[in-house]
């Protein structure tokens, strides 16, 4: 070809991008899983303004009222500094409480407002819907139970 006439580019060959050396390590597998659940469940409690965190201690307070401020925050992996902001967090919204135990003034016991009571009923019914979502994504409730089990055998509690 002339200076007038230059040849056409041609596109170099693309290289392929290799993943596989990360998305066959359990590790990373969970954390990928993980962040498109919270995603989803981020999504879904929008409209609330609700978190993975703030739903979780919503239930424990519910399933568990008086409890101490250290046993959700131990139940659910969260530092003092960090739960203490979250709680709150959740009173400012008028959804939880903290009061003295008369057996002990150095700890602050968690409860429902019934605000909090009213809402936990609401958040309870999204969290169920989602859940049927992800058994459904599994495969059905025999494909989630064999997922719990093998989880379970990672945590250092079992």
């Amino acid at each position: 070809m002339d200076e007038q006439h230059p040849a056409p580019r041609t596109k170099p060959a693309r290289r392929r991008f290799h993943t596989d050396v990360v998305t066959d390590i359990v590790g990373y597998r969970l954390r990928r899983a993980q962040i498109q659940v919270f995603q989803q469940f981020i999504a879904r409690f929008a409209t609330h303004d609700l978190r993975p965190a703030d739903y979780s201690t919503l239930a424990l307070i519910e399933a568990n009222p008086g409890s101490k401020q250290i046993e959700i925050a131990r139940a659910l992996g969260i530092k003092r500094a960090n739960f203490v902001a979250l709680i709150n967090g959740l009173e400012g919204r008028g959804l939880v409480e903290r009061r003295q135990p008369a057996n002990d003034r150095r700890s602050q016991a968690l409860y429902l407002t019934p605000h909090g009571i009213e809402q936990i009923a609401v958040f309870n019914k999204v969290q169920a819907d989602f859940e049927a979502h992800c058994i459904e994504r599994l495969g059905g409730p025999a494909a989630r139970d064999q997922l719990m089990e093998l989880l379970g055998r990672l945590l250092d509690e079992e």
